[in-house]
């Protein structure tokens, strides 16, 4: 019997093999031909706020470059950045501009009124003419390459989307992508999208009510990559839904904060350096407890894959739960923002 073959599957596999030739014929230009190499500082890049902009109701876009023109690292869709604040606090923020653009970087940062802080700082501090110190581009939420995508972005959340949806309408893939947020006002880039006509659907609570998870997903192809980014009360119910609607699509998500403690116990701290001891309850990380007693503690995505919050423990038994540390480092070092104590643990702090 003769194999059928998805047109749409051969369509996408030659654009992105199109786009790899592309990117490799661009690192095979001549030396003299290439633009300079922004300049690094170990890990860290010192750009200039080129751009400020409200884009959205308490929400700002910055567009960063080097000051001297050079040429920045490139990156892929689903990339951040981490971002010193002019406090010294490191937090990390979506890159929302075009990939292809290697001349400048856009950030989006929306105001949390009851939050750590950073998007205050971002907010009420940072102005055009500045210079931000960061590290990166990093990708923790990278593509692949599939004939059919379903994107669901929930206020910020469209910051790690848009370069998604660009590199997928050069790659000419099947797409959807279902916007939803409390208002229009407070969506950011809706002129951008305005573009892609029909492909894009803006759902807002003032005029619709609250989101139905199964009618959002009921839009994905089956065998569809889904991608979410979003609030986390969001993301379990677009979960279930997509589960029950089609078992074979993929889900991809990014969370904006700390993921819920599962199975937790409590625990005691003993800091080293000031005597004191911090009580861990069995449902908040480390790093929260060690937040009440030493605010200024470096931090950055809470989630364990950035390494930020590394702290050396001089006795007591971890129950690791990051990914990243290497069995070495993990005999006296742990990431607090996920990693527990089996026992009580003396930190070098």
């Amino acid at each position: 019997m003769k194999a059928v073959v998805d047109p749409g599957v051969d369509a996408v596999v030659a654009a992105y093999r199109g786009y790899l030739k592309l990117f490799a014929a661009s690192r095979a230009a001549p030396v003299l031909s290439r633009p300079k190499p922004v300049r690094r500082t170990g890990f860290e890049l010192a750009l200039a706020v080129t751009d400020r902009t409200m884009v959205a109701e308490d929400v700002v876009a910055l567009t960063l470059a080097d000051p001297g023109g050079a040429t920045l690292p490139a990156w892929t869709p689903g990339a951040h950045l981490d971002v010193r604040l002019p406090s010294g606090a490191l937090r990390q923020y979506s890159l929302c501009g075009d990939a292809a653009d290697r001349a400048r970087y856009r950030i989006a940062v929306r105001l949390i009124r009851d939050g750590g802080g950073g998007s205050r700082e971002i907010h009420e501090r940072v102005r055009e003419g500045d210079v931000l110190t960061v590290r990166g581009p990093r990708n923790a939420f990278p593509m692949v390459c599939e004939p059919s995508y379903l994107f669901i972005a929930g206020g910020i959340g469209i910051t790690a989307l848009l370069p998604m949806v660009q590199q997928v309408t050069r790659w000419g893939a099947r797409w959807r992508l279902d916007y939803l947020g409390r208002s229009r006002d407070s969506l950011p880039f809706l002129g951008e999208l305005s573009r892609y006509g029909s492909n894009v659907s803006v759902r807002t609570d003032d005029a619709a009510g609250p989101v139905d998870p199964a009618e959002v997903v009921a839009q994905a192809e089956p065998g569809a990559a889904v991608y979410f980014c979003g609030p986390p009360p969001l993301l379990e119910p677009i979960r279930r839904s997509l589960r029950e609607h089609d078992p074979t699509a993929r889900l991809y998500s990014e969370r904006f904060c700390a993921p819920p403690v599962r199975n937790g116990k409590p625990f005691t701290i003993r800091l080293a350096r000031s005597k004191r001891v911090v009580q861990v309850a069995a449902d908040e990380s480390a790093l929260a407890a060690l937040l009440r007693e030493l605010p200024g503690i470096a931090y950055s995505c809470r989630q364990g894959f950035c390494g930020t919050c590394r702290v050396t423990v001089l006795s007591g038994e971890v129950e690791h739960r990051d990914n990243i540390l290497r069995p070495s480092d993990r005999q006296h070092t742990m990431l607090p923002c996920l990693s527990r104590g089996h026992t009580t643990l003396e930190l070098d702090l």
